[in-house]
């Protein structure tokens, strides 16, 4: 009697927005999905203020956690096998690229995934993560609905393939700014970030940066976080002194 229930609920609770969404979901997976509800939490933003009948919350932010494990553990039992000279220093800053933040944010664009995020905030007010973040949560429902092979195959098929260029990726730079406070203690060069303004209230909040290098302005740049100020000051400053970093 239960399963009968459950059958006649969830028949009743279909609709014709869930039709729409499902297709297009399977046009992206290039699979059908067991469960829509896992994919519907996986584009719930926390603004919506969703629970579930125990309370918890319902957004993507746990199914975040989970695929950006999914996504390690699969990237890195690839580049274990295609590298088998690759010692743990290289394999871990290989993966580190691939699950980049900015790798990330790309292949949400890519897939579209804003399309289908539910939220009570203006896209204009979300920051570029909000691609990653969807994304990774995507991945965690995958998980959810088909389990790790499947999901494995996914990452394989839609990711790996087609996006991870071993080569290419040995060249890509992580974090300017990491690489240029390596070059400036490298070279005992002295430098600081100094934050020198910022405006604007709530989601509109910038921030100035100023970055010193042996007591010299070389670069500044202005963004939505401290951090993200200091990593395009740091770029800029790279191909400033890129002739001489890259010879290093």
């Amino acid at each position: 009697m239960r399963i009968i229930k459950n059958i006649f609920q969830s028949s009743r609770s279909h609709s014709p927005e869930d039709g729409i969404f499902f297709d297009k979901l399977t046009s992206i997976l290039g699979f059908k999905p067991n469960n829509l509800e896992h994919y519907k939490k996986a584009f719930t933003h926390r603004s919506m203020n969703k629970t579930d009948e125990n309370g918890h919350a319902i957004n993507y932010e746990r199914l975040e956690f989970l695929g950006d494990a999914m996504l390690g553990s699969v990237i890195a039992a690839h580049l274990f096998s295609k590298v088998p000279t690759g010692d743990e220093g290289y394999l871990t800053k290989m993966r580190s690229k691939i699950v980049s933040r900015e790798h990330l944010n790309e292949l949400g664009k890519d897939f579209n995934l804003i399309q289908f995020v539910e939220s009570k905030v203006s896209f204009q007010h979300f920051g570029e993560n909000i691609h990653g973040n969807i994304f990774e949560a995507f991945i965690g429902a995958i998980y959810l609905d088909k389990g790790y092979s499947f999901c494995e195959k996914f990452i394989h098929k839609k990711i790996i393939k087609p996006y991870v260029d071993i080569d290419r990726l040995e060249g890509k730079v992580i974090s300017y700014k990491s690489l240029l406070i390596e070059w400036c203690q490298k070279e005992k060069k002295q430098f600081h970030y100094e934050i020198y303004d910022d405006n604007g209230t709530g989601n509109l909040k910038h921030f100035g940066v100023k970055l010193h290098i042996d007591n010299k302005i070389v670069a500044k740049a202005r963004a939505t976080s401290k951090k993200k100020a200091e990593e395009i000051a740091s770029k800029r400053a790279y191909f400033v002194f890129q002739s001489q970093i890259d010879t290093k």
